[in-house]
This record gives C-alpha cells, structure tokens and sequence, in this order.
C-alpha cells in the first residue's frame, strides 16, 4: 500500500456469517464478498483499504481441520508484508479451536488477525454480524501513535468483547454472546469508542520476523472422566493405533477416581511415552495435582498439569507440537511453558 490509510485483509472460510437469504426459496446460500460494500455500506465510512479473500467453495464449521488451519496461515504469511491486519470471518463451532491453533502457528505475529463470525446470517434483519464484521475491522487496522499494531495477537471478537484467542471457548449456541474467556480478562471492549487494555495485550520480541509453521500431528484424543467409567474403556483409549498424546479432562482442581486400574493404565501409558495433559472439566479454574491426593497420584503416574488451558487450546497446541517431531520430554515441557498467552502457570 503506498499511502497511510491502514490496509486489511478480509478472509471468509465459511459459516453463518456469510449466509444471506435467497428471497425467492428461502434458503441460506454464501453471499459474494466481491460486493461486501454493497452488502455493508458502513464500511465506506472507513478511510481503510479493505480487500478480501474467499474459500471456494466455503467450508462449514464442523468440517475445519488442520488442512485448512494450514492453509489460512499461509494466506496471512504470503500477505503479511502488505496488510496491517487480518479478519478472519470463521463459523463458530470451531473458531475457539482456529484461534488457538494460530497463535502458536504464528511465531512472532506482529499483527493483528482477529476472528469473527455471528450467530444470524448477515442477511438477516437482526443480524449481529454487521456489528462483529465492522468492529472486528476497526481493531484490525488500530494503531499505536508510533505505527505498531494495538492489539499484535491472534484473537476473537465477539458481541462487543475482544478475547485472546487462544483463551476462548464457546460457551452458547442460541445468545449472541457465545464465547467467553474464562481465565484470562478480556483485551478490549466496544462500547461508544473501542476500549483497549494494553496492559493485558502480549507485545511481539522487537527485531524479530514472523515465522509461520504448518506442520501437525493429529494422533491425539480427548478422555471426559465420569462417574462409573468403566476400565475397558479407558484401556481402548490408551490402546488406540497410533496414539501419541491424550487431553484428560479431570475433576475440580484435576482429580481423578482412586481406582488401581485407572492409575496403572495411566503409568503404562506414560511409560510407553504417551504425552497425558490434566486439564480440568470446570469452565474456570487451574488444575492444581498438588492440592489433593486424587491429584498427586496422576503427578506420580507421569501426568502433565495442563494448568487453566481450555480444551481447545490443548489439544490443538499439543496437535502443533506432535507435528514438529521433536522428543516427548520436550513436548511435555512446552506443554507447561506459556509459548503465546494460553497458560497461566503461576
């Protein structure tokens, strides 16, 4: 770009945001974005220079995968030197997971790449997407007073509440707030102005360049302790083809039922160098294996405290670094180290 108006870039994978209705039949069909101002007029209001960049054909939520997470990083590294920020308009079964996978994909982002979707199309009378899309853009292209970028970290913007990304999790499917970020407070809002909270934005290693990543490894699975698990189901998991790593999702503060089978599947598990994270099945709150003996006793059987991570967060973070080939003492010492704002491990 060759004047100071900020420039960015719009990317539509998919989702209901992108859906208007045929007025004819009824049905929800993916609108042009060639013609997004036409469909969003108030965007011209913007002295921004907005481009866009499309899917073809769109993909539904339910079917994104590290393919595609591939492959949106790859749009963002190829124009990276030419935009000051990136949107990208996600459905939101999904988006959580997108916005994790990303911020560690993303080594050294200097920019901002924030994602967005609605839970009405955009043809709709009462959409929320006009009011995502167009906030989404504006933090995209805000800048500090010296030209860098407000917010330099992947994100999701969502009614009114601008979230790491890496932090979110889907929380509702019928409200228009459906994410929250349970452990980490909220990098921004909007109200009458766009509200930022600098002190809680990460800020990139100066003199360092982005580095984009693309490889995965998707031999991992998640395991919900209940009430009554039965041993063969758990010994199924652990035995699965192929496996490399588990997300174990754990009582309160990360506990599990004091069952000799349990624990000795665990340890053989370990000892054969699967990679197990606790993480716990509360909405808020860290996992502490210290705290109780139900929690040490995993510790001691070779477990991984996964400390406040989301589920989307750890399993997409563990799928990157499988995917690097290094060895799994160092996957389990990433795995407790905060690499882009995920964990708080204090």
């Amino acid at each position: 770009m060759t004047d100071s108006a900020p420039s960015v870039l719009l990317i539509y994978t998919g989702g209901t945001i992108g859906m208007i209705e045929n007025p004819e039949t009824g049905v929800l069909d993916s609108f042009n974005f060639d013609h997004l101002l036409k469909f969003v007029p108030e965007l011209k209001r913007f002295n921004y220079h907005i481009h866009t960049y499309s899917f073809d054909p769109p993909i539904d939520t339910s079917d994104m995968e590290p393919y595609h997470w591939a492959r949106l990083v790859r749009i963002v590294e190829r124009n990276y030197p030419n935009y000051d920020g990136f949107v990208i308009l996600h459905g939101t079964d999904t988006m959580a997971y997108t916005a994790s996978v990303m911020s560690f994909m993303l080594e050294n982002l200097a920019k901002p790449v924030i994602l967005t979707g609605s839970q009405l199309p955009m043809g709709m009378l009462r959409t929320d997407g006009k009011e995502n899309l167009i906030t989404a853009i504006e933090i995209a292209a805000s800048k500090h007073p010296d030209g860098t970028a407000m917010v330099p970290e992947v994100c999701i913007y969502f009614e009114r509440d601008l979230m790491r990304g890496n932090r979110t999790t889907k929380i509702n499917a019928e409200r228009f707030n459906a994410f929250k970020s349970y452990n980490y407070p909220c990098l921004g809002h909007s109200a009458i102005d766009l509200q930022f909270k600098p002190e809680r934005i990460r800020r990139p290693v100066p003199e360092t360049s982005l580095k984009a990543h693309y490889l995965f490894n998707n031999n991992v699975v998640v395991l919900t302790l209940f009430p009554g698990i039965q041993e063969n189901i758990v010994s199924s998991v652990f035995q699965l083809k192929g496996l490399k790593a588990v997300v174990m999702r754990t009582f309160g503060s990360g506990n599990a039922p004091q069952k000799p089978w349990l624990i000795s599947l665990i340890r053989e598990a370990t000892e054969r160098d699967i990679v197990i994270i606790n993480i716990t099945q509360c909405q808020s709150g860290s996992v502490e294996m210290e705290r109780y003996e139900t929690g040490k006793q995993l510790l001691e059987a070779g477990v991984i405290s996964g400390y406040d991570s989301t589920p989307e967060c750890a399993l997409t973070k563990l799928m990157f670094l499988l995917g690097h080939d290094i060895p799994k003492t160092e996957v389990r010492r990433l795995m407790r180290t905060n690499l882009a704002g995920e964990i708080t491990t204090d």
